[in-house]
This record gives structure tokens, sequence and C-alpha cells, in this order.
């Protein structure tokens, strides 16, 4: 189902994006504050499409099956589910602003250090899940330390690292941006033992409602975001109407 675009760049929160992970302007996903999204003016709204099944992927592409198999690098337990099509039961906590599940001997954050960086997610969706949304609450939440680790561990080495590395030493930050948000569902769009597309559901303190799309890559034991090779993380931003398609899950 469609939805009408916003007539005025002025009324819609959602617009030039600054989607960079980097200082993790992984500041809103829907009006700037998770790595601010905001929308284009004149670009399509629709609900998301049916989740596609995952595509097969070439050798040449995937990540070595020594980076695939087994548990996750705290020991956290691995599934052999390729799908989630409901909400987990979940235990909230704030992370800056933002609620971010937690499990930690089930799903993640299985490891969590003393200035507060969370890490170490389950091999399974629903751990892909928990990874997604761990991340876009440590880029919400202002603190340069957590930034710059989210950048360094959290990122799929290459040119989209880099780029997110060298915006968050130079002293880029969401933390001046007043803006909240929540996250309200999300859709597992596709999922394989190495790769999954986890689209997440927001809502600002304003009322506002948006997604993203967040590229997953699993190596080295943990889930890790596979960014642009310009730093943006987050991919297919857009406004929304209402939740309709998304499974519900919030923390607050």
């Amino acid at each position: 189902m469609s939805q009408s675009t916003e007539s005025t760049t002025e009324s819609n929160p959602f617009t030039k994006p600054r989607f960079i992970i980097a200082a993790a302007l992984v500041v809103a996903l829907i009006a700037a504050a998770i790595v601010i999204f905001l929308l284009p003016k004149g670009e399509d709204t629709a609900q998301p499409a049916t989740v596609p099944s995952a595509p097969a992927q070439s050798a040449s592409a995937s990540p070595s099956a020594s980076n695939i198999a087994g548990k996750s690098v705290c020991g956290l337990p691995a599934s052999s589910e390729t799908t989630l099509g409901s909400a987990p039961k979940s235990n909230w906590e704030l992370v800056g602003k933002m609620a971010a599940p937690t499990d930690p001997k089930t799903f993640g954050p299985g490891l969590t250090d003393d200035s507060g960086f969370r890490s170490c997610f389950a091999h399974s969706p629903t751990g892909a899940l928990y990874a997604a949304m761990n991340v876009a609450a440590l880029g919400s939440s202002g603190a340069s330390e957590l930034e710059m680790k989210l950048a360094d561990k959290l990122l799929v080495p290459g040119a989209g690292r880099d780029a997110a590395m060298r915006e968050t030493s130079a002293g880029a930050s969401s933390s001046g941006n007043s803006t909240t948000i929540q996250v309200q569902g999300f859709l597992i769009k596709s999922y394989t033992a190495s790769e999954a597309s986890v689209d997440l559901a927001f809502k600002t303190d304003t009322g506002a409602l948006g997604h993203s799309t967040l590229s997953m890559r699993w190596m080295e034991g943990d889930w890790k975001v596979k960014p642009a090779d310009d730093g943006v993380t987050f991919s297919n931003v857009s406004q929304l109407r209402d939740l309709s398609g998304f499974i519900l899950w919030a923390g607050i």
C-alpha cells in the first residue's frame, strides 16, 4: 500500500539524510537521533513489501566458513532458524535516551564494557535484530567513546568503516541533536548464516514515524553492520504513515 508524500521540506522531518554512522550519526532514523535520517522531498513512502527470500550468495562474496560456523565470540548459543515471525519477549534498558533490548545469556549483548559499549550477539535472526537495535542505540548515545568503538568494532572493515572512523576522529557528533526516537517495530527482510537485512521502524518524540534498513554480516563471532563506502549505514530511509506491515516491538 502506497503512502502520500509530504508536500514541503519544511514540514517533513525526514529530509537531508546525514545517515552516517560515524560519530554515530545513527542519531535520527526518524528525525535526527540515530544516524540522522530525513526523508527527501518527493520520495516514495510505501510500506515494507512482503519479506523476500534471501538471495543466493556467490562464493567470492561470502564470508569464510570459519567466520560463519559456531557460537558467538562470547559463547552465546547459535540457532538454525532463518526467520522471525513474531516479536521476541525482551527486557529493555536505556542506552542514552533510546531503549535497547537486552538478553545477555541468550541473544546479547553478551559483552558490555565499563564505558557501556555493547557487543557479542547470538548467531540467529533474533541475535541479528538485537545487534541492529543496539547499534542504533549506541549511535544515538552522543558519547564520543562509544561512537568511536562502534565505528571501529561493529562495522565491516572496508572503505565505509574507514570513512566512519575519519568522521568520528574529526569530532562529528550526534549529541547536539535534541530529537529522541524509539523503535516501534521490525522486519527481518532476509537472513542467511552469513548475512541479514533488518528493517527497523521508529517514532520520534513528536510522533513522526519512519523506517530504514541495516545490512548485517556475521564475522569474527558477532554481527557487524555493512556501511556504504561513504560511511552511511542505514538504507531505504523513508517516512511511514503507520506501522502496517511491521511486527510491533517496543521498549517504551
